[in-house]
């Protein structure tokens, strides 16, 4: 059995998507078509930047889902829909989108609207340079959890528990400053603050989460094709309510990506395929699930070899 998962935040890169469209049709559309959607030439900004417009969290969100989904719809002409393919999927962050999106329960229109909603609520609920993320690097979850227990003087919470030894806290700038000492002061290898615009998934998102509610009550959801692992909770469902609940959720909630690998090899699955630009899920799996046989699909060649390998 297969999985299939889609990156987040972070994957971006000016040049993305470029040679699937000089090598498939069907890509080519794709991103036309996220264009009309945001009334936007969000594919010039993919394939000729600048970088830092690409890195506004309301580009580089449906940029990165743009790819992951030009490559299965290039699947889908070849004769492959998702389902003949895969098991389950599903995605880092808003990489939840771009599963959704790829097992059709929301159209790539709605998908691409509401991301850029989402990167635009992301970014404007917290003043730039006020609030910061960080990876901690050699604590579990468990140790970092109960380290954040001290007043570092503001918001400081686990934002993504990645992998064992991997885990990214979020929040006020001034806080994750201080906690980043405390940490590598209780055994943390390294602590390195990341180059994002706004502090993901900790409770200064909330009014992105109450904007996302207000967005999600207007899109249609139908089952997906295949079941698919929320963020939030780490567990399968092809529930439609459950799977809008769970969007919402993931806003100021904790990414649960290694109970979600460990979900993945507990369900029986013996292959883990990532689609999109780059390759940092299917260097997490190595990590967190190393019985996992791993497939990174991030360019025209990946894509024509796994082609052959299905047919």
């Amino acid at each position: 059995m297969r999985a299939i998962v889609f990156p987040g935040q972070g994957s971006q890169f000016v040049g993305m998507g470029k040679d699937l469209v000089n090598s498939f049709v069907k890509a080519k559309r794709v991103f036309e078509e996220i264009n009309d959607a945001l009334n936007q030439d969000l594919y010039k900004i993919m394939t000729e930047g600048p970088e830092e417009e690409l890195i506004l969290t309301e580009n580089a969100q449906p940029a990165i889902m743009a790819v992951g989904i030009a490559m299965i719809r290039v699947l889908k002409e070849e004769g492959y829909n998702i389902n003949q393919f895969s098991n389950i999927t599903s995605g880092h962050s808003l990489g939840e989108y771009t599963s959704l999106t790829a097992a059709e329960s929301i159209t790539l229109y709605d998908s691409s609207k509401l991301l850029k909603i989402r990167g635009q609520a992301m970014q404007n609920a917290v003043p730039k340079n006020k609030g910061i993320m960080a990876a901690v690097l050699g604590l579990n979850i468990n140790e970092v959890e109960n380290a954040l227990e001290f007043d570092y003087g503001g918001i400081c919470e686990v934002a993504n528990d990645n992998a064992k030894g991997q885990i990214v806290i979020s929040g006020q700038a001034e806080a994750v400053t201080n906690a980043i000492e405390g940490l590598l002061n209780i055994g943390a290898k390294k602590v390195i603050k990341l180059p994002v615009s706004a502090p993901f998934h900790c409770s200064l998102m909330m009014p992105v989460k109450e904007k996302m509610v207000e967005e999600l009550k207007k899109i249609n959801f139908i089952s997906p094709l295949i079941p698919v692992i929320s963020n939030f909770t780490a567990e399968p469902t092809r529930d439609t309510k459950l799977l809008k609940k769970n969007l919402v959720n993931q806003v100021d909630g904790m990414v649960r990506w290694r109970e979600i690998m460990q979900k993945i090899v507990k369900l029986g699955f013996k292959e883990i395929v990532e689609f999109g630009s780059g390759s940092v899920l299917t260097n997490l799996a190595k990590r967190n699930s190393p019985s996992l046989n791993r497939l990174s699909i991030c360019d025209s060649n990946s894509l024509q070899e796994f082609i052959k390998k299905l047919s």
